[in-house]
């Protein structure tokens, strides 16, 4: 009887504390429920394309609606240049159109399981999506990490050797989704520790609002398109550099996470209409009004900011006419 009152009592203690402890956390999480604040949304703009790059540096498509995904958009079997289409030298090296500015007049599209590419006084070429027999390349980007290619077949690169006019041989790779995906080198420290691209410069989504290309092209005395820019998402409804703070953002079903504005460089003198690279203009413009804060200097460095760089929080459906929605805590 005496070793059975003692292990009632100390059941009695037990399940007080248990049950303490259980009001405890329960108080904790109704605190947090209620003392966390509450979002505040607040409509910002509207969809006014939605662009995408299959290939790298090349011309861009505009769709009505895509699937937006960790690593990029996605329409159909085509996917933006953050994952799958690029443009090699035969030893591996990443080409782009600040080496080749008319690599901006190439249009790669997909149907029923074949590639299309088209360029100026070329023939369109057809071959298939997959080739798995073909070999696996590591492409070196500018960004000192590697990443796979499957090469994507003779005819494919004499297509671009002829297109491109040059003494050099160059062929087109393919991301596949089994391949191994690469952090954003160049701006790590500001990215989470998940993410990742494929062929991308640094991050899966670019926005840019109208307005802003708008401002733009009155300083400089005539027009420039967005295309110019390499935008994912275009905005309208807004005023100019608006997307400057909106740090999340809520567009249908997606999610995004503002991360860091866009460092222009030389490609944007890449008239994407002509293919010709004037080496000055809008760069110096930009220049003139848009470079960072004296304390960002080293993340951007003499960069000027035109867009905003995001990653994916939550996955979703995209649409033109979608309204843009900011979200603040």
């Amino acid at each position: 009887m005496f070793f059975y009152v003692r292990a009632s009592k100390m059941d009695k203690k037990a399940a007080l504390l248990i049950g303490g402890a259980g009001v405890a956390v329960l108080g904790l999480g109704l605190g947090y429920k209620y003392l966390r604040k509450p979002e505040k949304v607040v409509r910002v703009g509207v969809v006014s394309q939605l662009l995408i790059h299959p290939l790298k540096s090349g011309r861009a498509v505009s769709v009505a609606l895509v699937e937006c995904q960790k690593i990029g958009l996605k329409f159909g079997e085509m996917q933006d240049r953050r994952v799958h289409w690029l443009v090699v030298t035969e030893d591996g090296h990443m080409v782009t159109g600040r080496q080749e500015p008319r690599l901006v007049l190439v249009s790669l599209t997909c149907e029923g399981g074949q590639v299309c590419l088209n360029g100026p006084n070329m023939e369109e070429l057809r071959f298939p999506v997959k080739q798995p027999d073909n070999p696996v390349i590591d492409c070196r980007s500018v960004f000192r990490s590697d990443i796979q290619g499957r090469d994507c077949g003779e005819e494919a690169s004499q297509w671009l050797t002829r297109y491109l006019g040059a003494e050099k041989t160059f062929r087109l790779v393919h991301f596949e989704p089994q391949m191994r995906a690469r952090r954003p080198v160049e701006k790590e420290p500001l990215f989470p520790q998940y993410e990742q691209v494929a062929y991308t410069d640094i991050a899966p989504v670019m926005l840019l609002s109208d307005a802003s290309v708008k401002d733009l092209s009155s300083r400089l005395g005539k027009d420039v398109t967005v295309d110019r820019f390499r935008p994912n998402i275009v905005v309208g409804d807004c005023e100019a550099f608006d997307e400057d703070s909106w740090e999340e953002i809520q567009i249908g079903s997606v999610r995004l996470q503002r991360i860091l504005s866009c460092g222009r460089c030389m490609f944007t003198t890449v008239d994407p209409e002509t293919g010709i690279m004037n080496r000055k203009e809008p760069l110096e413009t930009l220049k003139s009004y848009r470079l960072c804060k004296p304390s960002e200097k080293h993340i951007y460095k003499s960069s000027p900011l035109f867009g905003q760089l995001h990653t994916v929080k939550k996955t979703g459906i995209l649409q033109v006419g979608d309204v843009v929605y900011k979200i603040s805590r």
